[in-house]
């Protein structure tokens, strides 16, 4: 069975549904609400563990209820939390997001600055029983050293490359695949086109290179090509946590050893049928699920 590590931030993340997105200031009323766990790393493992593989989520909550909150949710969702920090006398991270009727939405987050940025204890680590080790920018001292330890160990590795305040080349270089977000990959090569920008990124790195981009679906480069896969069309409900599990999703079929546009071709899939529902992760479908959804598709 394919083990996966998931390494970065866990929030949890309090949701308000609203009509359209607010333009100016002023008082709007939400008509539904929730509390879910969020952040990248965190919902790519559910997204992994939900398609089959074992997951380990490497990460720190603080010592409040939230931080035992989002701890237990990953367990239900079979994530083992057992490499969880928990750090003393600090809050948990945690954002505000607000979503309109197209499934868009803002997102607010509060990255706790009591959380221990300690990370001897991940050298001790030893990565070289997973299929896969996934990364967010979120926990840059973090991820280096795991993104280090895994290259030590013949381990390949998976970048969450969204934008951050921090200079993430260093992760780039380290890294086997570098997924970006479209407004990262941007702003990284000052190069708002996506052909363009993927084949200035490629001389930071020997990894492979994606990039995520909405409704417009993943473009990649391969042998200095750029290949695109389409989103698939769905009546969205909410985005939010889309591109975390089509990261957590691609790790885990990247791992299979699946040519990329096939394993493209699922991840898309998944983060499709996660955006159907509410919720950063209720609609995160299993492999079965989705494969019943492919086959509707073609």
């Amino acid at each position: 069975m394919i083990r996966i590590a998931c390494l970065g931030i866990s929030v949890q993340d309090r949701l308000y549904y609203i009509s359209t997105l607010p333009r100016i200031g002023g008082k709007y009323v939400a008509r539904d609400y929730q509390e879910v766990g969020g952040g990248p790393a965190a919902t790519a493992a559910v997204a992994a563990a939900r398609l089959g593989a074992i997951v380990d989520f490497f990460g720190r909550v603080g010592d409040d209820y939230l931080g035992m909150q989002l701890v237990k949710e990953l367990e239900n969702f079979n994530v083992n939390t057992q490499n969880v920090q928990h750090c003393f006398n600090a809050r948990s991270s945690q954002s505000a997001i607000l979503v309109d009727d197209n499934g868009e939405r803002i997102i607010i987050n509060y990255p706790s600055p009591d959380l221990s940025n300690e990370v001897d204890w991940l050298l001790a680590t030893d990565f070289s029983h997973y299929d896969m080790l996934l990364a967010d920018v979120r926990w840059m001292d973090g991820a280096m050293i795991a993104f280090q330890q895994a290259r030590k160990a013949a381990i390949p590795t998976l970048l969450d490359a969204d934008i951050t305040p921090q200079d993430i080349r260093p992760l780039i270089e380290l890294a086997d695949h570098i997924v970006f977000s479209e407004p990262a990959l941007y702003r990284l090569t000052e190069d708002n086109n996506i052909f363009q920008a993927l084949r200035k990124a490629a001389y930071l790195t020997s990894g492979k290179l994606y990039v995520t981009a909405g409704e417009k679906g993943c473009f990649w480069l391969e042998n200095d090509n750029v290949y695109h896969q389409s989103a698939f069309s769905v009546k969205v409900k909410d985005t939010t946590g889309a591109g975390d599990v089509f990261h957590g999703a691609l790790a885990v079929f990247l791992s299979q050893k699946l040519p990329t546009a096939q394993a493209v071709r699922y991840a898309n899939a998944v983060a499709a049928l996660k955006c159907t529902r509410k919720g950063g992760r209720l609609g995160i479908p299993t492999f079965k699920e989705m494969t019943e959804f492919l086959a509707c598709s073609s």
